[in-house]
């Protein structure tokens, strides 16, 4: 480990970086660097500037990729390097006005179908349950299912926070049998590397199989999971506080744009042309 990157990891943990976010901010400084075959040290704003022309110009990265690129490059230029120049440098970025992909009820239960692997599914189920991040579904312990308060305790969510959601007494059924099927011990759902949770890489692949052999055209997710749980809550009358308090979302704007997804009340909504008298006094003048 070079010592740039032994200083960068110790900033991160000083300021109480998830694991996750410190291990993504690593690999978006290495390849930077590698993408210029040398050290950050040694480079500066143009470079900078350059690499995210080439992420949106060439590879078309998706904004959250280059999101946390840009946020990787200011930590270590700003806090690591102590070097102000870069940081100020680089333009602010416009959050894009996209909706997120959402399934309805019968599209969920036929992705589920497609999934026939009984850990991979109750993943998945366990995400859409309980409104879940992907990467909170994989990090659940056997002891965080609490079947006396129905309720699941989330350890460490985003903004390192904990908080509890409902335990659907559903989800309680289904968890039992794939406790009683694989005998996973303390944690949830290990992966393939002894000791070790299942990676949200390896989820993202299966939601990528069961998409096609459900054959279904949308671009599903992990996080679709948990989109839908949002929208489907809203649409079966649960008041947007509630919502964001289970989505563990730090701003209410954030939970509020699930109004313009959910769809449900459409169709009783009249549209203000079906208010109007549209025939033509004395018939067609043709």
């Amino acid at each position: 480990m070079t010592p740039l990157r032994r200083r960068m990891i110790d900033d991160m943990t000083l300021r109480n970086f998830t694991p996750q976010t410190m291990q993504s901010y690593v690999w978006c400084v290495a390849r930077f660097a590698l993408h210029f075959g040398r050290s950050p040290e040694h480079l500066g704003p143009e470079e900078v500037r350059a690499y995210l022309l080439y992420l949106v110009q060439e590879r078309h990265v998706s904004f959250s990729h280059y999101k946390k690129v840009r946020s990787a490059l200011r930590f270590l230029y700003r806090v690591t390097l102590g070097r102000g120049d870069v940081p100020e440098a680089i333009p602010p970025v416009k959050q894009p006005r996209t909706l997120p992909i959402v399934l309805s009820p019968d599209e969920v239960a036929r992705f589920f179908a497609a999934v026939r692997n009984i850990k991979h599914r109750t993943i998945l189920m366990t995400a859409y349950a309980a409104g879940l991040r992907i990467s909170e579904v994989t990090q659940l312990q056997a002891a965080d299912i609490d079947s006396q308060r129905m309720v699941i305790h989330v350890r460490n969510g985003k903004g390192r926070k904990d908080r509890y959601v409902m335990l659907s007494p559903r989800l309680l059924e289904i968890l039992r049998a794939y406790y009683r099927a694989v005998r996973p011990g303390d944690i949830l759902f290990p992966g393939a590397i002894p000791g070790r949770p299942i990676t949200t890489a390896s989820v993202q692949k299966v939601c990528q199989r069961a998409r096609r052999a459900a054959g279904m055209a949308k671009n599903i997710t992990a996080h679709t999971m948990r989109h839908s749980f949002a929208t489907h809550l809203l649409e079966a009358g649960t008041d947007l506080r509630t919502i964001q308090v289970l989505m563990g979302h730090q701003s209410f704007s954030t939970t509020a744009r699930y109004v313009h997804i959910a769809t449900a009340a459409l169709p009783s909504i009249k549209s203000p042309l079906d208010r109007l008298d549209l025939s033509v006094p004395g018939g067609d003048r043709s």
